[in-house]
């Protein structure tokens, strides 16, 4: 699974080429931001990590594309943050092999509202290297030949995971293939060596022809399943056009798909996704209990880790990753709160919830429906191609809870506000 929405916010695209193939000689990308998505945190920390440790050099340019809906907001805002910022918080494991600044990677960014330029560049603030912004919509043509044109890479990094589903699951579905499909198009059209897609673990876990085991990249959600969420859905049908569309292209090997679990992490920007939402509630003691849901839990960091090997690694050339962690319930992620933190977790519950009081409570709250099909359910993932492959090497799922759970506490202390408030 991955996170889901806060507030209204923009939508982001991120882009990385290199000096000498554009009009502006040097810059990277940046990502798209309007009213309806977000970018993913991850883009912001590679875009971080682009900016902060190439010296002034920017031989070669990286174009993140990420999306997020204001209350649909995404785990795309969580991995653009980590693109952007990890370095000069936390390079995280294997970091200096894989970041882009060692690399001289340059920034460039598409906002679909020209106003929201300066949100952006606020959260930039710090960063020695400019940022290019330009105008582009995922969901239009308009201003994609000029954002990837001299770029070498391109990441798509997120897609729209609303608290409430959608009356209409094409309101998901849509977006999320059409956009993919206008990315990899302009990519292609630009000569951009290869592209990134951020799919989900969502697009594997719901195979009808597994028997058993952890899921791996071989397995495949099917869409049409009954016990499938719009959200799985769109994520399974962008995937699979992504792959086809390249394949019909001649252009597979210039594809590599990322697929992380439900995104956690240290928060750096203004909005929360809905994952950590999740952990913030406990904090504040927001919830009368703790419902016997859980899923496999990737660190944002770690997953901006791998889009970044992605990016780079030849072997990751046409290449499915699946950027997972350890499952784990929610009861378990409570009692790491509690023992990892101490009276700072005062709050966190440590009742467990009948499944048949959140049914009940289903009924009226259709943020709480659309978890059903995952109610009392575990699936347990593999990533050794990953850490095989391309030897990602991710930190242990404790400090990832903890980080998250700190970082929100000090949002609380220094006035910033607490997620769903």
């Amino acid at each position: 699974m991955q996170p889901v929405g806060g507030s209204a916010g923009p939508r982001r695209a991120v882009t990385a080429c290199r000096r000498g193939r554009g009009q502006q000689g040097a810059g990277a990308g940046l990502g798209q931001v309007d009213g309806d998505h977000r970018v993913d945190g991850a883009g912001e920390q590679i875009l971080h990590r682009a900016r902060s440790g190439a010296g002034g050099r920017f031989p070669r340019r990286l174009q993140l594309v990420g999306v997020a809906v204001g209350e649909r907001l995404g785990d795309g805002r969580l991995v653009g943050e980590e693109l952007v910022e990890g370095p000069g918080r936390d390079p995280g494991p294997g970091g200096d092999g894989v970041e882009l600044a060692r690399q001289g990677f340059a920034i460039r960014t598409t906002l679909r509202d020209p106003g929201q330029e300066a949100g952006l560049r606020a959260m930039l603030l710090g960063h020695e290297h400019p940022v290019q912004a330009l105008r582009a919509d995922l969901g239009g043509d308009a201003g994609w030949k000029e954002a990837v044109n001299g770029c070498d890479f391109v990441l798509h990094v997120a897609s729209p995971f609303p608290a409430v589903p959608p009356a209409d699951p094409d309101e998901l579905i849509r977006p999320a293939r059409e956009g993919t499909l206008r990315v990899l198009r302009a990519a292609l059209e630009a000569g951009a060596e290869r592209v990134v897609v951020t799919s989900s673990s969502s697009a594997a876990a719901q195979d009808p022809r597994h028997r058993g085991g952890p899921v791996t990249e071989q397995q495949w959600t099917d869409p049409q399943g009954p016990r499938v969420r719009a959200y799985a859905r769109s994520k399974t049908l962008a995937e699979r056009a992504a792959w086809d569309f390249m394949r019909d292209a001649g252009a597979q090997h210039q594809l590599a798909v990322v697929a992380p679990g439900m995104l956690l992490g240290p928060v750096l920007g203004d909005h929360l996704s809905y994952s950590v939402t999740a952990v913030d509630r406990m904090l504040r003691g927001a919830t009368p209990g703790l419902p016997r849901l859980g899923f496999a839990v990737t660190d944002v960091r770690d997953v901006a880790a791998l889009h970044l090997l992605a990016t780079t690694a030849p072997a990751a050339a046409g290449q499915r990753l699946l950027g997972t962690g350890p499952f784990l319930w929610f009861a378990e992620v409570a009692a790491i709160l509690r023992s990892r933190l101490g009276e700072a977790a005062a709050r966190v519950p440590t009742r467990q919830l009948p499944s048949l009081l959140v049914r009940a409570a289903a009924v009226f709250d259709p943020s709480i429906r659309q978890l059903l099909p995952d109610l009392g359910r575990r699936t347990d993932f593999s990533a050794a191609h990953a850490r095989t492959l391309l030897g990602w090497s991710p930190r242990p799922v404790e400090d990832t809870i903890v980080d998250c759970a700190r970082s929100l506490l000090a949002r609380e202390t220094s006035g910033t506000g607490a997620a769903g408030v």
